[in-house]
């Protein structure tokens, strides 16, 4: 099963990405759209897929296509649901995982800004070709991006009891640098100060995210992991790799999500199109 996993996967990430192309707007629901229906092409496809090995190995494994798609599905949809990000008040030290007001602008967890890539910049201070989100180099920054700046001016990222400190203390909940932040810097460089003042913070881009959950997937194959790693589709929404919170960011996806299949965003046809016209990196290519 760990072998026929780790065969299938790059097929699985590529199939789901080249899915998403027409759409380029993902909420939790499309994530989990675009898994299944990458799954899906898959099996309606087995002469360019790795079908037939997918469906061998998930037999021996005691698991159906379909519960394979769910649950590779749920864990797309679980990524923006992860409790991994505190930002704490540099007046209060109080951490929390998100602003009382995001809810309605399309911010309902901090962990929603680990899940950009800059490409209206360059190379970041961790050494990534391609930064994330910081709203100090942010060239398309609007509304949403400038009232999260001003609402977190100073507020710093939970880095774990005995760190950095609000004026009137520190109420750490999460060690997020040291956990969520390690994670996700693959070998770059970072210091806490770097997150010291939300409006200067540096966080790192979503492929970053993507390639740790790739290597817990072929360290310990599970279908969730392999589903965390199909959430990096993120990149394929313009508002990520412009990367700015606003610019009727939330109210796209919405739209996307709302006629993903009336406007027929999931077209087989585009998909096999997409397929003929890329080169998928060798499985023994280093990662």
């Amino acid at each position: 099963m760990q072998v026929f996993l780790k065969k299938t996967a790059h097929v699985l990430v590529l199939a789901g990405l080249v899915t998403a192309l027409p759409a380029s707007a993902f909420q939790q629901e499309t994530h989990r759209r675009i898994a299944i229906d990458a799954v899906n092409f898959m099996k309606n496809n087995p002469s360019i897929t790795n079908y037939a090995k997918l469906s061998a190995g998930l037999a021996k494994a005691g698991i159906t296509v379909e519960q394979f798609a769910t649950a590779m599905g749920q864990g797309a949809y679980d990524v923006d649901d992860f409790a991994d990000t505190y930002l704490c008040g540099a007046t209060t030290g109080s951490c929390v995982l998100a602003p009382v007001w995001g809810l309605g602008k399309g911010i309902v967890n901090y962990t929603s800004y680990w899940h950009f890539q800059n490409h209206t910049a360059g190379a970041d201070v961790h050494g990534n070709p391609f930064g994330g989100y910081n709203y100090a180099k942010l060239t398309v920054a609007g509304d949403i991006d400038n009232l999260a700046a001003t609402w977190l001016v100073g507020d710093y990222l939970d880095d774990g009891p005995g760190g950095q400190k609000g004026w009137f203390g520190d109420s750490s909940k999460y060690n997020s640098f040291g956990v969520t932040e390690a994670h996700y810097r693959h070998g770059g460089y970072s210091t806490s100060d770097q997150y010291a003042d939300f409006e200067k913070a540096p966080f790192q881009p979503i492929d970053n995210l993507g390639q740790y959950w790739f290597n817990q997937f072929l360290a310990n194959p599970s279908i969730q992991s392999l589903g965390f790693v199909m959430h990096t589709t993120d990149l394929l929404q313009p508002h990520h790799t412009w990367t700015t919170s606003a610019k009727n960011h939330s109210g796209w996806e919405q739209w996307v999500n709302d006629v993903y299949y009336s406007q027929d965003l999931n077209n087989s046809a585009a998909v096999k199109a997409a397929l003929a016209d890329f080169t998928p990196v060798a499985p023994t290519v280093a990662r």
